[in-house]
């Protein structure tokens, strides 16, 4: 029997794609699509439905795996968001986790998940405002011009990039194909999320 992939088992364990394995989360061989039930001998067994605190602990678990996150960093997340008064709360995360270097690149189309973003950033591929960042949870403000290293840009992930970058669809990143580059516009706005990000909020306002 082949062993369907870390990923994969994480996904349909939280009964949702997530898009953790790029290209195969959206193909037919996607785990979620043959076998569509929890892993383990007894996945496929009927699920009860669960208490108001478990179904907030699943959402936060999507939110976790969605973003690659600790569980400390979520928590520092959701605290600074709560404590800010600036902003509302959903906005503030919003902003803290979109915001992030590894998000942006994946957002802009230059990366096909958030997973190949940090690992990109981690080597060292990008720049912002020229200048090289290897730190994926670097924020990325308004006015922020994000491009790929002139000596990456070889790569055969970045073979393409012109035609990749004319796929995104963020309004918040104005794209420049030409020069390939984004620049942040806005704070992170319509986001479509995989998960319920108000009761995550609820879970950690306990």
């Amino acid at each position: 029997m082949k062993l369907l992939p870390a990923k994969e088992k994480k996904e349909r364990a939280l009964g949702t794609r997530l898009g953790l394995k790029p290209f195969r989360s959206l193909s037919p061989k996607a785990a979620m699509v043959r076998r569509p039930y929890r892993p383990g001998v007894h996945g496929s067994k009927r699920v009860r439905a669960g208490s108001e605190f478990k179904l907030q602990l699943m959402e936060k678990q999507k939110m976790k795996v969605s973003y690659g996150l600790t569980e400390t960093q979520l928590q520092r997340v959701f605290e600074y968001a709560i404590s800010n008064k600036k902003e509302p709360v959903l906005n503030s995360i919003l902003d803290k986790l979109e915001s992030r270097l590894d998000s942006v690149v994946y957002r802009m189309g230059l990366a096909p998940s958030r997973i190949v973003g940090r690992q990109l950033v981690n080597h060292g591929h990008f720049m912002v405002n020229g200048r090289k960042v290897t730190i994926p949870s670097y924020h990325v403000r308004v006015g922020d011009v994000v491009s790929v290293r002139e000596s990456s840009k070889t790569m055969p992930l970045f073979k393409d990039l012109k035609n990749t970058l004319k796929g995104n669809k963020e309004s918040w990143i104005k794209v420049n194909e030409q020069e390939i580059t984004g620049t942040v516009v806005a704070k992170p706005e319509h986001i479509e999320l995989p998960f319920n990000l108000n009761l995550v909020v609820d879970y950690y306002a306990r």
